[in-house]
């Protein structure tokens, strides 16, 4: 068994879209429409689906926005280096929550970044989350 994708609603694709390819540099994969369910399915990320796993953004035609719960955490993203990677998100107009740093308690460097929807993206420096999980 392997993850293949994580499945977000999205109240409006083409921003989301720019979102994830643009301020993310993620890959838009594929996409289709389901006109008689009035949703669409986009699929992205940083591979191919058949090894790589991947984000779902759904869109219902006839939903703008959801309420995001309390039980959503986030999405993490390895990054080379969390200080470079939240100033490259910002100049392409990501929201930064949590300026990159190390997380309370540890030395793991985190960011988060906020997407268009409200859902939250943890940036973690991979150099040190390794050495942290052993």
């Amino acid at each position: 068994m392997r993850m293949l994708h994580t499945m977000l609603r999205v109240g409006n694709l083409e921003r989301s879209l720019a979102f994830y390819t643009e301020v993310l540099g993620m890959t838009l994969l594929r996409r289709h429409d389901f006109e008689e369910g009035r949703f669409t399915l986009a699929f992205v990320g940083y591979g191919d689906e058949s090894d790589h796993t991947v984000l779902e953004l759904t869109y219902n035609w006839d939903t703008s926005s959801y309420d995001l719960g309390n039980a959503y955490g986030h999405i993490a993203l390895g990054v080379d280096n969390a200080y470079e990677a939240c100033e490259d998100i910002q100049r392409r107009g990501g929201e930064m929550v949590r300026p990159a740093g190390p997380m309370k308690g540890g030395k793991t460097v985190i960011a988060f970044v906020k997407d268009p929807d409200g859902y939250l993206v943890e940036l973690i420096q991979q150099d040190q989350y390794a050495r942290s999980q052993d």
